[in-house]
């Protein structure tokens, strides 16, 4: 899916990084515990979506190697975050929608989950 729609779907609002008009996501992990985050083993391009907004997400991002993360639930994301997401060419998306919601907008738009 092509993370313009992602964003259109969701009414998000990217703050962090460019998103080139070709950019697509094979799959996502919604989650608020970076434990299970750090579980995920998967080769596809791969979202994340939570509603934790600190800087152990964007670190425990980059040791995943997601480079697309969407903050649900209106969380709002720190100058410190945007740096290091910055520095990891990551893009950060926020949207005042809730997980459950956000999750359930984009499985019927034919996202898949990593499992």
């Amino acid at each position: 899916m092509k993370l313009e729609e992602i964003n259109s779907l969701i009414n998000g609002k990217v703050v962090e990084g460019q998103v080139p008009p070709d950019k697509t996501i094979d799959c996502a992990f919604a989650s608020d515990l970076m434990s299970d985050v750090l579980t995920i083993r998967t080769e596809k391009s791969l979202m994340l979506i939570t509603g934790l907004a600190n800087l152990q997400t964007i670190r425990t991002c980059e040791m995943s190697d997601i480079k697309v993360i969407l903050f649900v639930r209106g969380k709002k994301v720190t100058e410190e975050m945007k740096e290091l997401a910055a520095d990891n060419e990551m893009i950060l998306i926020e949207t005042d929608y809730s997980l459950f919601r956000t999750s359930g907008l984009l499985y019927a738009a034919g996202l898949k989950g990593v499992y």
